[in-house]
């Protein structure tokens, strides 16, 4: 399997390089040459497979540059009971109306971007360990790709971590799962602004190739396909813990900012799991969700760009959407460029004359919700079940409600754990949301973290002045 660019101007790589590499070096992202096919025995045969084989029997269909058997044993280091709390690592939790959550946030950071990174980090520490190099990830977080990526690389040889924050714009909680963490290898940095801003400084510094190759930068958002390629996995666990046969459907709806979670669900569709429809569910930031009513793509500035109580979706520029649209004009890497020089040039592109596709071709159905609706949902849900559930899963099961078919499981995939929004919880339920014994009193804890203008030198200047040797 070799990874081209979704603009088409990067040579054919193995999945090692584009796992270091993040970006593609003409601003698009790595994107399989083709997406291999499943079979209906197959996915009997994976039915038995604890997660951890599950993850090693699909990610080998996009990694033939590492050996089986180190594969094998990467998968299995990384989703461990140990790590996620139990056998299960993902569990179905029924709540009501004939949906259920997909637990994806037993992780250490306890939210869903632990099922990706705590196998990426691995991922490095073996690639950079047989390569004998080093690597300065750079990232931005909107509230749980941080915490989830330093939990994962903390300590891994080779691997420094630089990630951007917007100032204010995180909970409390999330802050402090953060920018409590005293690794040496670790570098919380806060910037003025909203989450966009911090990507954009990313996008910026990851195209400048001199600078990218002599510091040699890496990327864990979800631009880096590695993380897509895992998430792709426990859309064929939802499927098989939820039917009984390999003919049955079953829907996914997905809360979703960076479009990076739904994605991975579009691949595995692709790949031939027999997915019925997959929801996207977007806050008050819905410029997802009015590209997929619409057609047209028209992402918003900072000033339009709403601070919600789901906070991790406040996002206004989705990275990994540019995949989807690669897949939407045919795989056609001249249309994606030109339409991504559209979008600099107009702020917009339209797509309406395909608008038919997005429902029927791949099955997309698209909602939004806003705080009123995400209050009630957590109440609604603690009334009936006793489950308190997180804001931006809120979102999820609200619009799940609308897509559900009889005789078709609808799994809403649950972003994180409640106590990562206190303030949300107490005001829809005038409770203190429950946390694990080991955070208690987090928020205490000293934190370390540094103010940078938002602009890519000043990012630059802090890399350079904190990471190791150059190239």
């Amino acid at each position: 399997m070799r990874y081209l660019s979704t603009r088409g101007g990067m040579a054919p790589q193995a999945f090692t390089d584009i796992l270091l590499e993040g970006l593609a070096p003409d601003g698009g992202l790595a994107i399989p040459e083709t997406i291999p096919q499943v079979t209906g025995a197959q996915l009997t045969a994976w039915r038995s497979l604890s997660y951890a084989d599950l993850a090693y029997e699909i990610l080998r269909l996009f990694v033939t540059d590492i050996p089986a058997d180190d594969l094998r044993a990467l998968t299995r280091a990384a989703y461990r009971a140990e790590v996620f709390g139990n056998e299960a690592i993902v569990p179905l939790k029924p709540i009501d109306g004939g949906v259920s959550l997909l637990g994806l946030s037993e992780g250490p950071t306890l939210a869903f971007k632990d099922m990706a990174m705590q196998l990426l980090g691995h991922l490095f520490e073996y690639t950079l360990t047989k390569r004998g190099t080093s690597i300065n990830i750079l990232g931005a977080t909107s509230g749980d790709t941080g915490s989830a990526a330093e939990y994962a690389m903390r300590g891994k040889q080779g691997v420094s971590v630089f990630m951007l924050s917007p100032q204010g714009r995180m909970s409390a909680f999330q802050r402090a799962q953060m920018y409590s963490l005293q690794d040496a290898n670790i570098h919380n940095l806060t910037v003025p602004g909203v989450f966009d801003d911090c990507q954009d400084i990313v996008k910026e510094l990851a195209s400048d190739l001199d600078f990218k190759a002599k510091y040699r930068i890496g990327a864990v958002n979800s631009i880096n396909w590695a993380r897509i390629a895992a998430q792709v996995v426990y859309y064929f666990h939802g499927w098989r813990i939820a039917t009984r046969s390999e003919n049955e459907q079953v829907s996914f709806t997905v809360p979703s900012g960076n479009f990076g979670n739904i994605l991975a669900g579009h691949i595995a569709r692709q790949m031939g799991l027999p997915i019925k429809r997959l929801v996207l569910a977007t806050n008050e930031n819905n410029v997802l969700e009015e590209f997929f009513r619409t057609g047209i793509y028209r992402p918003r500035g900072a000033a339009e760009t709403h601070l919600t109580s789901s906070p991790s979706m406040d996002i206004s520029k989705a990275s990994n959407f540019e995949r989807f649209v690669f897949d939407l004009v045919g795989r056609d890497a001249a249309r994606v460029k030109a339409l991504w020089e559209s979008l600099a040039k107009d702020g917009q592109f339209d797509l309406s004359a395909q608008h038919d596709e997005f429902a029927g071709k791949f099955g997309f159905g698209w909602g939004t919700s806003n705080h009123a609706e995400r209050i009630a949902t957590i109440r609604a849900v603690h009334a009936a079940t006793g489950v308190v559930i997180d804001p931006h899963t809120a979102d999820g099961v609200k619009v799940a409600r609308d897509f559900v078919e009889e005789g078709v499981p609808m799994l809403v995939l649950e972003t994180a754990l409640p106590v990562k929004f206190g303030e949300t919880i107490e005001e829809a339920l005038g409770i203190v949301a429950p946390r694990p014994a080991a955070l208690e009193g987090i928020e205490q804890l000293p934190q370390r973290v540094s103010p940078v203008e938002p602009t890519a030198a000043a990012v630059k200047a802090f890399l350079i002045a904190h990471q190791g040797s150059p190239a």
